[in-house]
């Protein structure tokens, strides 16, 4: 069967065969590694599109090794996301916040005594109501330490330097401070936003590349559609290329923003429930399981907005009108809940990140395979079927 056919300038600019990335996933599920690492990224990039390492938790050595796990695998191009914010420490188990200075050695997360009293009997209580026993989490153990004058994110994107990884992607923040040294080294810059305002703050830090995300995308999202945000973004960012995100899981979708004016697609739910998505069985089948209706965006998991497939301890969170707290903090607020649910085997309950293009997948497949029947079912789309469908009068 011959290869499909689809070329956008995205292509050009990355070196490679079809304009679409699969998200670079981060942890879930309570784990401490990423849904993307070398082996989904590696079958993306081989297959034309080109894979995304979930990087934020790893620490700089593992980073390197993932990396490098990648190069052989495929020669083809590849991406690192990383969360570009100077005041987070990460410790096993969650990414803490830390004021903003080098805290290498302090890596003790921060104290349950955050959390108030009547706030712990509420959890308490929700736990009991979930027939979980509560149990208190052991403190995390210490991970690596960042070096003296460097940031989380600055000591991890010396890595990026050094490796000269073909493409940076952030989800937080401005990549302002390294794009200089970035651009140097040949990498090319890719900035996730959720608003215009955002849009244009990376633009002026040097992204390359624009992805304009929708609400409907999985794991951390914002409050616009795709289709409303996409030319927002556009406009607000013209004439740098755009890129969208959220709602696109196959060709349809492929051909919708791309008819709309994206050089492309950045896909992370269809990716979700591949076969080499590093994604616990269990947490695939609730996605392949779920109905139109069956994500929520809750802040439960993180303190920020995450898109998620429900469940009832994010029923009974909302329910509870307790406070979320910021993102790095939240994690004290719940540790001792999500460890008592770990405990009790109930795994239906953790953190399971997912788009609202859920309810379209059926079955788990080779990433290759969700990628070329995409672009396949785009291309037709955008040539033999969208002209037998709708006249077009050009004036001359």
């Amino acid at each position: 069967m011959s290869r499909p056919f689809l070329r956008t300038e995205l292509c050009d600019m990355l070196g490679i065969e079809y304009p679409v990335f699969s998200a670079g996933m981060g942890p879930v599920a309570g784990g401490a590694e990423p849904v993307a690492k070398a082996d989904l990224v590696a079958a993306v990039s081989e297959a034309g599109g080109l894979g995304v390492i979930g990087g934020v938790a790893y620490s700089p050595e593992d980073l390197r090794a993932e990396i490098n796990k990648v190069r052989a695998k495929t020669d083809k191009p590849f991406g690192v996301d990383l969360l570009l914010a100077s005041n987070f420490l990460h410790v096993r188990g969650g990414i803490f916040s830390t004021p903003a200075k080098n805290a290498g050695s302090e890596q003790a997360s921060p104290s349950r005594d955050l959390v108030p009293p009547e706030t712990r009997d509420a959890l308490r209580k929700m736990a009991e109501n979930l027939g979980i026993e509560w149990l208190e989490a052991p403190p995390p153990p210490p991970t690596w330490e960042v070096p003296e004058g460097q940031s989380y994110a600055g000591a991890q994107m010396e890595v990026l330097l050094e490796e000269k990884v073909p493409v940076f992607a952030s989800g937080l923040g401005s990549p302002a401070p390294f794009s200089r040294a970035l651009t140097d080294a040949g990498i090319k810059i890719v900035s996730l936003v959720g608003n215009a305002r955002a849009a244009r703050r990376v633009a002026e830090g040097g992204a390359d590349v624009v992805v304009a995300q929708g609400t409907e995308a999985g794991g951390h999202t914002g409050k616009i559609g795709t289709l409303a945000l996409l030319p927002q973004v556009m406009d607000a960012v013209a004439p740098l290329p755009v890129v969208a995100a959220g709602g696109v899981a196959d060709g349809r979708g492929l051909a919708a923003v791309i008819a709309a004016g994206a050089i492309g697609a950045w896909c992370g739910t269809a990716f979700l429930v591949s076969d080499e998505a590093n994604q616990p069985a269990l947490q695939k089948q609730r996605i392949l399981e779920a109905g139109t209706e069956d994500t929520v965006v809750t802040r439960l998991y993180s303190g920020k907005t995450m898109r998620n497939i429900t469940n009832p301890l994010i029923e009974s969170w909302e329910a509870s009108g307790i406070r979320a707290l910021p993102m790095g903090l939240q994690g004290v607020l719940t540790r001792d809940l999500l460890h008592s649910i770990s405990a009790a085997g109930r795994d239906d309950l953790l953190m399971n990140a997912a788009g609202q293009t859920s309810g379209m997948l059926t079955e788990t497949r080779p990433a290759s395979e969700i990628l070329h029947e995409m672009v396949a079912d785009a291309s037709h789309l955008l040539g033999a079927r969208l002209s037998q469908r709708v006249q077009v009068q050009v004036a001359v």
